[in-house]
This record gives C-alpha cells, sequence and structure tokens, in this order.
C-alpha cells in the first residue's frame, strides 16, 4: 500500500491511528510504503502538535520580505537586546526561549538585521587565520584552563583597570574576571586562590609569556607558576607573539571589550559590577557554537582536584638527585654551582642523569632545563644550564 495522493494528510492520520492500535511502526511502515525515518516523523508530529501536526510544512523558501512582522520584530528585540551577537546566536538564543519551530534560517536572519540597520556584512577570515599552536587539548572539563590579562584602561575616574580573566577550554565556561590595579603576583594570586577553592584545580594552566604568569628566564617561571606546579597545575604558555594560541581567549576579550568597556565604567567597583553581569550572561545565556549552541553551564562541573589546605612538596623518584634551590637561584653540585631560577629559592629540585654526564632537571612534574657537566673546564665555578 502507497499514500494515495488525493489526501496524504488522512492517510497521515491513519498511520497515527493504526499505531495507535498497536501495529508495529515496521509493519505500517511496510503497508504504507514509506521509509521507518519518515513514519517516525509523522509520529514525533503528532505527540508533540496533534492532528495539525501532520498537515503539509509550507516549503517555501523564507524571504526578509515575507516574514511576518512581529517575528522581525522579535528577531530586532534579540539583537538590541544582545548587540554583539550575530544571526547564529541570535537564532539559538530565541529557539530557546521561544520554542524550536517557526524561525527563519540564519542568512535571513542577517538579511533583517543589516535592513533594519543593526548589522553589516563581515569580513572574512584569510584562510588558515585561524591556526593554532598545538598544545595541550582541552578534552574534557578542567583539563585546560587558559588565563590573560584584557588590555589595561582606565575609568572614569582616572584609574588603571588589568582585568584578569580565566577561563574553562573544553567547555567555554568564563571561570573569573576580576578588575585589577596591575599585574602583580601580589594581586593575582588571591583571585586564583578564590577561583581553585570554587571550581578546584585544572590539569594545565595555558597563558601568553607576560607577568605574573611567566617570566624571560631560562625556566620562564614566576612565584605564580611555581605556586601552580606545587599545587599539581602544568603551565603552558603560547609562543611569543602569537596571540592566536590562545584564540577562543582573545576572542572573548573582544566581547568582553565591546560590551562592558565602551565606554569605561566610572570606577573600578563599577566596572567589577559590569564585568560580573558579563560573566553571567556569557555562562548562562550566550550559545556558543563550538559547543553545539549550548551554553557553557550547560557542560560545566567543577573539578574532582579540590584545592588542598596545606601545599604539598614536589615529589621524586628514588633515583632522583635531589637538591634545594638557594636564594641566588643555585644548587650545589659536585663542588660547583648551577644557577637554576631565582623563583625556585628555597624549592626542591630533582634531577635524573639521562646519559653519562647529563642530567635533565625538574621541578615537580615539569622539566625546567638539561645540564652537562661535559660542558665546563675545571676553572668553572658556575655549571651552565641549557633550556628544554
Amino acid at each position: 500500500m502507497s499514500w494515495r495522493r488525493t489526501d496524504p494528510v488522512s492517510e497521515r492520520a491513519r498511520f497515527v491511528k493504526l499505531w495507535a492500535e498497536g501495529h508495529s511502526i515496521s509493519g505500517l511502515c511496510r503497508d504504507f510504503g514509506v521509509s521507518r525515518k519518515t513514519g517516525h516523523k509523522w509520529l514525533k508530529r503528532y505527540r508533540e502538535r496533534g492532528e495539525e501536526g501532520l498537515e503539509d510544512l509550507d516549503r517555501a523558501p523564507h524571504d526578509p520580505q515575507r516574514i511576518a512582522s512581529e517575528i522581525e520584530e522579535v528577531i530586532v528585540w534579540a539583537r538590541e537586546s544582545h548587540p554583539t551577537w550575530g544571526p547564529r546566536k541570535l537564532l539559538a538564543w530565541l529557539r530557546r526561549k521561544k520554542g524550536p519551530e517557526g524561525w527563519p534560517a540564519a542568512s535571513t536572519v542577517g538579511e533583517i538585521l543589516r535592513r533594519k540597520g543593526l548589522a553589516q556584512g563581515r569580513r572574512r577570515r584569510p584562510f588558515g587565520a585561524g591556526a593554532r599552536h598545538p598544545g595541550t587539548v582541552g578534552s574534557r572539563a578542567n583539563r585546560v584552563w587558559t588565563g590573560d590579562y584584557k588590555g589595561q584602561f582606565r575609568t572614569g575616574d582616572g584609574e588603571m583597570c588589568y582585568p584578569l580573566t580565566v577561563k574553562d577550554v573544553f567547555t567555554r565556561y568564563f571561570l573569573e574576571c576580576s578588575a585589577l590595579t596591575g599585574t602583580s603576583v601580589a594581586e593575582a594570586r588571591p583571585v586564583f586562590e578564590r577561583v581553585f577553592r570554587e571550581f578546584g584545580l585544572p590539569d594545565v594552566f595555558r597563558s601568553d609569556n607576560g607577568a605574573p604568569f611567566a617570566s624571560s628566564g631560562l625556566t620562564k617561571l614566576t612565584a605564580l607558576s611555581v605556586w601552580w606546579i606545587r599545587l599539581g597545575i602544568r603551565p603552558e604558555t603560547t609562543r611569543r607573539r602569537h596571540p592566536e594560541d590562545n584564540g577562543s581567549h582573545e576572542q572573548t576579550h573582544r566581547i568582553l571589550k565591546a560590551q562592558t568597556a565602551r565606554p569605561p565604567a566610572w570606577d573600578r567597583s563599577e566596572q567589577q559590577r559590569r564585568f560580573d553581569e558579563f560573566r553571567l550572561e556569557y555562562n548562562e545565556e550566550r550559545p556558543h557554537e563550538g559547543i553545539g549552541n549550548r551554553c557553557p553551564e550547560e557542560l560545566y562541573q567543577p573539578s574532582p582536584r579540590r584545592y588542598p589546605e596545606y601545599l604539598p612538596e614536589p615529589d621524586y623518584p628514588g633515583h632522583y638527585e635531589v637538591r634545594q634551590v638557594q636564594t641566588s637561584g643555585q644548587i650545589s653540585w659536585k663542588g660547583k654551582m648551577i644557577f637554576i631560577s631565582e623563583a625556585l629559592a628555597q624549592q626542591r629540585v630533582g634531577l635524573t642523569e639521562i646519559e653519562e654526564g647529563t642530567w635533565r632537571v625538574y621541578f615537580g612534574m615539569v622539566e625546567v632545563g638539561v645540564m652537562d657537566e661535559k660542558l665546563a673546564n675545571r676553572r668553572d665555578k658556575v655549571l651552565p644550564m641549557f633550556p628544554v
């Protein structure tokens, strides 16, 4: 049996009626000459909308000139509520807020916004512009966090504001945005301690090479990254002059600046309130294409690695040679000195021999350099250490 061309709606209704009487979907699809996918589609529409769902749908292409005025009004309202969002984000948000059916295509929404003077054509990025440095993959929540300072600016009272931001790579969850007065470790560490206590510890923290995350020294370590390593967090830095290595974070900064700092607030307190409101919207309202147009809050869960009450000492295998770094940043080795890093003063490092006279130097799980005894002559008082 096949669909009767004279009245397909009646045939769909009969299909549903027979299914309700206990006939199997497989048998009905065979008798009516349709695929199982089509049969399930009609049943789904019937469950959602009753007999109205069995009517023929309008398959005419959407024309922005023909879109119902009330739909246009809702689209314009959504854009005015979220002026930095594009058509795809607006559609994903409207489908969650107003229901999944009845919306035009994203291209049609773009035409409506341009016609209303609410959008302009976007310049296409050149091929390859989205390339990323092959760092640690954020394969799950809390595998990789990223952090940075959004470019500093003055608030209305003339004071400088340095926004410190932290995100989870996998879920896009915006963990923190703090309006600080500078980039010192003294200001940054309490922020990170608060974030760690609330959300737990990541496995990897990726940042650029600027203070307070990294230094220009051989090991790149700072007091902040030394603290992270003792907590079991591995610091990871991007390539110098390659902001695209932290591309998702940089994009968030552009959006943050557009929505909260143009123009800036009168003072840091008001600016912080703007940051808090932005973070709430970013996590709970804003759809993200990279996670299937879901919101970060739908995916993110705090890390099972909780912030410890006592800072653990680094632990090394039994075959490692362990030395304590002096306040000068050096360790004593066979009557000579090796400069490691001033950031490691009073910390314990481990050395393991990889071949005769060549040693890898570790702080916790992080390799900080290589020391080669063969490159020193008898008069040398300081043995050189080389970067990894």
